[in-house]
């Protein structure tokens, strides 16, 4: 066959293809099969469109298909397309626009075209429309089209560099004589449904290219320009916005969301293994992070087996149950470890073991003791929830069928009670069934016996004062016999007094060979074995106002990245644990601060203006702190001065004027200094612990994880983290720098002892460097 036989052949099966595509969506069958041949035709008898001054004859080809009644505007304009492709193709003269199809298109170009002219008026007027006014009556009227070039040639040298996208767009248009119509039909292929309309869009600044079709775009008008590869997308308004379009496959659409902002903009055209490969490490390294912990967490979190206890009240409160624990809150402090077994509870109590809960938190939240009771030390409303999360997944344990997963006892859940509890039976089992799940005994264990020994204690256990919980226990073979029962019959007291003695044996066994499974230092090792860990962290605060997005264009966007920003700012410059961050009050500048003895009844700290030492003031009273006791308050206040450092209070101050009231919508004000972004489906705008340590390690996945793939985030080996992390690289870093536990205690409002006893492992290895430090003096200065 011809060379040219080869081209026609070719050819043809593209102008079916675009039949298919451009026509049969918006055309009847009929239709469709009037106008192929009518398209193939004109191909292979090498013919052009009808045109008739300078335009296409839409009248002679509606009678050439047959379809005079059916040609609408809209199948002219998918048509036409398709006609421009065959008059290229013969190498005709381009016909003109049809200006009549549509008066929108006539108005939208005629106002591009007066913004460019504009901004050119000394350029000649001629280059900036596809139009070219007849100069000779022998020359039919009404404009005609340039001819399209690969490649064009540019009209003039450039001189300028536009900083916003459109402006820079319209400059390299004008640079090359172009109207968007014109590189419209240069960069879009036969076949394509990339709708001229967008491209105009862009021109006239309205939208921005956002899907994988519109950056493809892009990338084609680059090197039609001959620019460098990603010139316009460096000028896009919002840099760090995913793409949408990514082939990911049968994903679900829920995590298609999560994985799309960690994506590559290349990644669709990549080979099947590499997207493989990225998708297996945005999974592994940035939405689960990748240590044991959290790779036993995502098993454990899959067994459903806990038993709730809603509204549950406390004192004048309801403590609602948390639907998922913070994996961060026990960083530092072992007795508040969480288990991540507790995140999957979906079975209510029976009632009768819900209201034994009930009385039990009432007895150690209540003011004041009931009569004829005693108690040692009063619950607060999160150790209290802790509590009772933490017993009903050892009743839950108790209740799960030993033939499921979870492979637990298989107690009914009519006698599940806590009269259970004084049975030396049932604790063994469940210590050992917890080691068999994790694979060794933790802080945790130790911790659980530890409430067992209050409950029982003499005199003050709310266990022991209630020896009526006995008579609903029934035996269980192999964890409680009768002569058990018998026994704390005859002698409550006596019984448990042996459970305590038992219960305390099995805690001191369990601290010789316990292990530490959750390295709480482990996501921010690279941050900690930094030369000044302070400054590493305050990278991620670079790479957020690095991809600040445009506030007049996205409000929500820069509200959040505004939000992001402050979080960790005032986090490094606070040490507060997450609690006492997430509950901070908000006083704008002008209103009247609230008085100390109102925020001890909150228990909550306040942001406001202070007019003696002209700056952002943050006040917290003693007893808001976890460690309210400690010496470091001597029960006064915390009080700090923020510095104006680095645009602190510049984005402070946009925050309280803007971005926080775009952030709270039509919501009711918290009055918190931190708020949600408030959707249609949000009820409240103030966080709890569970959406403040989300929110913050979403910060830490999105501006603080290094990509290799996308060349976005700060910090090389970074994992995800929560906000309590803060005070370890605060610590760690003043002893890094003086070697002090004392300093280091007063950036995160605790002891010396604490700290040594927390972050000592930190220090060793700069002891040396310390110390050399001051003795090379001598030597430097000699």
């Amino acid at each position: 066959m011809a060379k040219h036989d080869l081209s026609t052949h070719h050819f043809q099966r593209k102008i079916s293809d675009f039949c298919e595509v451009r026509i049969a969506p918006i055309a009847s069958k009929r239709v469709l099969e009037s106008i192929r041949p009518y398209l193939i035709g004109l191909v292979i008898h090498r013919r052009p469109p009808p045109i008739v001054s300078g335009r296409i004859d839409w009248t002679a080809i509606g009678e050439a298909c047959g379809i005079e009644n059916q040609l609408t505007a809209d199948l002219k304009k998918a048509l036409r397309p398709g006609l421009d492709a065959i008059i290229r193709w013969l190498g005709e003269p381009p016909a003109a626009d049809d200006i009549q199809s549509t008066k929108t298109r006539t108005k939208s170009r005629n106002a591009v075209r007066s913004k460019v002219e504009t901004a050119t008026r000394s350029r000649p007027r001629q280059i900036l429309s596809d139009k070219t006014p007849a100069t000779s009556s022998s020359v039919p009227r009404g404009p005609q089209s340039k001819p399209i070039s690969p490649f064009p040639e540019p009209l003039f040298e450039a001189t300028d560099d536009p900083a916003s996208f459109n402006d820079a767009l319209v400059y390299h248009m004008r640079r090359f004589g172009e109207s968007y119509w014109q590189l419209y039909r240069a960069v879009v292929r036969l076949g394509e449904t990339f709708d001229d309309k967008t491209l105009l869009s862009w021109v006239q600044g309205e939208r921005v290219p956002r899907s994988l079709t519109s950056f493809e775009i892009l990338s084609r008008i680059e090197r039609r320009y001959r620019l460098g590869q990603g010139y316009f997308k460096a000028k896009l308004p919002h840099q760090s916005r995913s793409l949408y379009g990514h082939d990911m496959g049968d994903i679900s659409a829920a995590e298609r969301r999560r994985l799309a902002w960690h994506l590559p903009d290349n990644f669709s055209s990549l080979p099947f293994s590499k997207r493989e490969e990225i998708i297996e490490w945005v999974r592994r390294v940035i939405i689960s992070g990748s240590t044991d912990y959290r790779r036993y967490q995502a098993a454990a979190t899959k067994q459903r087996y806990a038993i709730r206890f809603p509204g549950i009240t406390y004192g004048g409160g309801t403590l609602s149950p948390r639907p998922q624990m913070n994996p961060d809150s026990a960083s530092h402090n072992p007795k508040a470890f969480e288990d991540p077994d507790l995140l999957s509870g979906v079975v209510d109590a029976p009632p009768r073991l819900a209201m034994e809960m009930a009385d039990l938190i009432r007895f150690k939240t209540s003011t004041l003791t009931a009569i004829g009771f005693q108690r040692n030390g009063v619950w607060g409303e999160e150790t209290a929830s802790q509590k009772v999360e933490h017993l009903g997944l050892m009743f839950g344990a108790l209740a799960a069928s030993p033939a499921g997963v979870v492979k637990g006892r298989g107690v009914p859940l009519s006698q599940l009670t806590f009269g259970l509890l004084i049975f030396p039976g049932v604790w063994d089992w469940y210590l050992q069934w917890r080691e068999k799940r994790r694979g060794f005994y933790t802080k945790w264990e130790e911790d659980m016996l530890m409430v067992a020994q209050a409950l029982t204690r003499a005199e003050v256990g709310w266990i022991r004062q209630h020896p009526e919980l006995l008579k609903k226990v029934q035996p269980i073979e192999g964890l409680i016999a009768p002569e058990e029962i018998e026994f704390a019959a005859r002698d409550w007291h006596g019984a448990c007094d042996a459970f305590h003695r038992h219960a305390a044996n099995r805690s001191k066994e369990i601290q010789r060979v316990m292990r530490v499974h959750r390295d709480p230092f482990e996501p921010i090792m690279v941050v900690l074995e930094a030369d000044s860990p302070l400054l590493e962290y305050r990278k991620i605060t670079d790479e957020i106002l690095k991809r600040m997005p445009d506030e007049n264009r996205y409000p929500r966007a820069a509200a959040e990245a505004v939000r992001s920003f402050l979080l960790l700012r005032l986090g490094l410059h606070l040490g507060l644990r997450q609690k006492n961050l997430r509950q901070l009050r908000l006083c704008p500048r002008g209103h009247f601060p609230t008085s100390e003895r109102r925020l001890e009844d909150m228990k909550c700290g306040e942001l406001r203006w202070s007019d003696r030492e002209n700056g952002w003031e943050v006040l917290i009273p003693s007893i808001a702190f976890k460690n309210s006791g400690s010496s470091f308050f001597g029960q006064k206040p915390f009080r700090l001065i923020l510095p104006d450092l680095l645009d602190l209070y510049k984005y402070l101050e946009a925050y309280i004027d803007r971005h926080r009231g775009v952030l709270l919508g039509s919501a009711k004000d918290p009055g918190t200094l931190f708020v949600k972004t408030v959707k249609t489906t949000s009820l409240d705008a103030a966080y709890d612990s569970t959406k403040f340590y989300e929110a913050w390690r979403t910060v830490i996945q999105r501006y603080g994880i290094y990509n290799p793939y996308t060349g976005r985030g700060a910090i090389k080996g970074l994992l995800p983290h929560g906000p309590h992390n803060l005070r370890d690289i605060l610590a760690t870093h003043i002893l890094k720098q003086t070697g002090s536990y004392e300093q280091a205690s007063y950036a995160i409002q605790d002891t010396p002892d604490v700290v040594q006893q927390h972050y000592g492992r930190f220090l060793p290895q700069d002891k040396a460097a310390l110390a050399a430090k001051i003795l090379n003096q001598v030597w430097e200065a000699a």
